[in-house]
């Protein structure tokens, strides 16, 4: 049996004026973007954020993903790198980067200069990819509530089944990823398993969480949510909107993106730009 790939994420990260974020590696002698390997059990999505504040010092937030690249690596293995756009969240200020053993330099380099500088040709081919991406854009994330207690098993107020024990693992998983997006506002059903799944995020981060009946199953309004999601597109703020299965065809419709089977406690992310869908991904939780 040939062994795994080798995993890692980075980003593609600029900034106004079209600047590149790259980075040099002492050991190989070349210029690349910020990335690197995934912890044991740790998402591509926070995995490419952590590499980049660690490698930078700079924070950022998530695009739309680009091609994965695969490569063979010196050890003979593969490496597969998982990539996004990113943009920084504060200071895009590197001046104040402290050169280390692993990444010596930190630039901000313009579009033309990167392509010429960057030292592989796959790293090359993902610039040119990014290159139409590279706008700032919003998510807006369409999330399915994690995994809850059995209907059969339930005999009191559907509206009041919680979660099970992994489903509030999944929530807990879920806040990094919607970190990484930047989100600053959860929408969701008031049913408590809906509650439940966002509440991690809110808990940590300080964002507010608004409660509506009419993401429910049982109060669900095409309506309400054509409205609902029209609001949160003419916002241009990121945010999350939870709830279940039978009202997710008509929260994916008002965005105008084909239906998708969302699992338990995985998302649907919509990148946007003024409010015109620009790419799309999906993400489970486990």
């Amino acid at each position: 049996m040939e062994p795994r790939d080798v995993r890692a994420a980075g980003a593609v990260v600029t900034r106004k004026g079209g600047d590149v974020l790259l980075v040099h590696r002492p050991k190989y002698d070349d210029w690349s973007f910020p990335k690197g390997k995934l912890d044991p059990g740790e998402h591509a999505v926070t995995a490419a954020v952590r590499e980049v504040a660690e490698e930078t010092g700079l924070d950022i937030r998530l695009g739309p993903p680009l091609t994965s690249q695969r490569y063979q690596v010196s050890t003979g293995r593969w490496k597969t790198v998982e990539y996004w756009t990113g943009r920084v969240l504060d200071s895009d200020d590197v001046d104040r980067y402290r050169p280390n053993d692993e990444i010596d330099a930190v630039e901000w380099v313009g579009w033309k200069a990167a392509m010429r500088r960057l030292t592989y040709p796959h790293d090359r081919e993902t610039l040119a990819e990014a290159r139409p991406l590279r706008r700032s854009t919003r998510a807006l994330v369409v999330l399915r509530h994690a995994k809850a207690r059995s209907r059969g098993g339930w005999h009191k107020d559907d509206r009041r089944r919680p979660l099970l024990q992994v489903g509030e693992a999944q929530a807990q998983r879920i806040v990094p990823l919607l970190a990484a997006l930047d989100v600053t506002s959860a929408h969701t059903s008031s049913s408590v398993r809906c509650v439940q799944t966002v509440a991690p995020y809110g808990d940590t981060t300080g964002w507010p969480t608004k409660l509506y009946d009419e993401l429910s199953e049982e109060g669900a309004s095409r309506k309400y949510v054509a409205a609902l999601v029209g609001t949160l597109l003419a916002s241009g703020e990121s945010a999350v909107v939870c709830t279940h299965r039978p009202v997710l065809p008509t929260v994916l419709d008002a965005l105008g993106v084909r239906d998708v089977q969302l699992d338990p406690g995985s998302m649907l992310v919509v990148h946007l730009r003024e409010g015109t869908v620009t790419a799309t991904e999906l993400h489970g939780t486990g």
